[in-house]
């Protein structure tokens, strides 16, 4: 079995490198608290940078990204006009041109766009992309083997009518899809093989929210995002009762993933017979961590770790608050209109005659 589970990671490691660079641009119209446009920039899924039009400097989060602008400052200073001047006005005509057709009136209105392009490392292959999606549903792409937009909903259509006349406009997404967007991508790889090349092994915990819930290995920190998660039983691998989550980015470019293991049919005893095996490609050693309740972290306090004696006293203490309470109120109406003889000069209370 586990020859099989290695075969199948060096399967998923030889398949093609494929690298991605792709911007996700927004845009809104009628919003007192959204920027008009905002644009991330994200390469292999990893986030690499943001701009909006409040700030008109693109903000970049990634050390290799950082060295590639500063040493190609052309392509920043596009990136920060296409941010601070080119989208944001055909963005909004682009709004106005949808509210117009779709007889829509004033009011929040979003539009999105993605694009960027996909290269195939081996072959050279590349795979352009060019979307809209209007107010939260997606509405019309550009096909480029034959040039046209597609309509992604009826709606549509009559902008397809209008963009598919627009040759010009065709031509100058042709290009910067299948050109500008792979060398870029291309220039960018270099920068990033010391980052590509490495490997990081990630911290692996098992975490529960409740003791009938499953338990979750969860391995997060790890570099590349080719790597394998399953739980076993006596050295098997287990199909049943395993949940498996995607392998998922982190903020600093490392990845997480998760498996979930069923325990409501695993007695006590049983527990030991259990692990979580993490595979990660270019490392040798797998992580195994044992299915043990005291290595389980979660937010629940056991009940051998609650405060009964804390808990005890306070109950006491409230009883014996009430008792004096009661016993207080007890002998003010038992004595309720007594008074003893005045014996002094003093005037008597407000309310109450001298005798």
């Amino acid at each position: 079995m586990k020859t099989l589970l290695l075969l199948l990671l060096f399967c998923h490691v030889s398949s093609p490198v494929k690298h991605s660079l792709k911007f996700f641009v927004t845009a809104t119209s009628g919003s007192l608290t959204l920027p008009e446009l905002m644009i991330s920039l994200v390469v292999d899924d990893v986030h690499v940078g943001y701009c909006d039009t409040n700030t008109q400097k693109p903000d970049i989060k990634l050390d290799w990204a950082k060295n590639f602008f500063d040493k190609n400052p052309e392509d920043l200073k596009w990136f920060a006009a296409e941010c601070s001047e080119v989208l944001p006005t055909s963005f909004k005509d682009r709004i106005f041109l949808l509210m117009q057709v779709l007889n829509q009136r004033e009011g929040v209105h979003i539009l999105q766009r993605i694009q960027g392009c996909e290269l195939f490392e081996e072959t050279g292959e590349v795979n352009g992309i060019l979307q809209y999606g209007y107010d939260g549903e997606d509405f019309i792409s550009l096909d480029l083997k034959t040039l046209t937009w597609i309509a992604l909903k009826p709606e549509a259509v009559a902008i397809k009518q209008r963009w598919d006349a627009d040759k010009a406009g065709i031509k100058r997404y042709e290009n910067l899809l299948t050109q500008f967007c792979p060398e870029w991508l291309k220039k960018s790889i270099d920068y990033r093989k010391s980052s590509l090349l490495r490997t990081d092994r990630p911290s692996v915990s098992l975490l529960q929210k409740t003791p009938s819930s499953p338990v979750s290995c969860h391995a997060t920190g790890f570099y590349p995002d080719r790597a394998m998660m399953f739980w076993r039983k006596d050295g098997e691998e287990l199909h049943e009762d395993v949940d498996r989550g995607e392998i998922l980015p982190n903020h600093d470019g490392t990845f997480q993933m998760r498996a979930d293991l069923n325990i409501s049919s695993v007695s006590p005893e049983d527990w030991r017979r259990y692990d979580c095996v993490f595979q990660l490609s270019g490392v040798k050693e797998d992580i195994i961590t044992k299915l043990d309740k005291a290595e389980i972290r979660t937010n629940r306090v056991p009940p051998s770790e609650f405060p009964a004696a804390a808990v005890i006293g306070v109950v006491v203490g409230l009883l014996l608050l009430l008792l004096c309470i009661s016993g207080l109120f007890i002998w003010r109406r038992n004595n309720n209109g007594f008074r003893p003889a005045n014996t002094s000069d003093s005037s008597p209370p407000p309310g109450k005659a001298s005798n």
